[in-house]
């Protein structure tokens, strides 16, 4: 998915985040698709936990690490 900001991720992860609550607290939610709104029923709890899962994985992704990039594990080879 080319082009998704960070925040646009972590916008979608709340939105799917709100959507898992309230279906847990109630029969129905309806969230709104950028194309109209959509209504989710409790037994569309697994499409909800996909797309919170997919979500999530994309903020991990678009997050810079917090020591600035990746670790690497260096090994020093002794010489002579």
């Amino acid at each position: 998915m080319a082009g998704i900001t960070l925040a646009q991720a972590q916008a979608q992860l709340a939105t799917w985040l709100a959507a898992s609550e309230a279906v847990a607290g109630s029969q129905s939610y309806e969230i709104e698709t950028g194309n109209g709104r959509r209504k989710l029923e409790r037994a569309d709890a697994a499409e909800i936990r996909q797309q919170i899962e997919f979500w999530d994985a994309r903020v991990k992704a678009l997050t810079p690490a917090a020591s600035g990039g990746r670790r690497r594990t260096r090994y020093v080879v002794p010489f002579g």
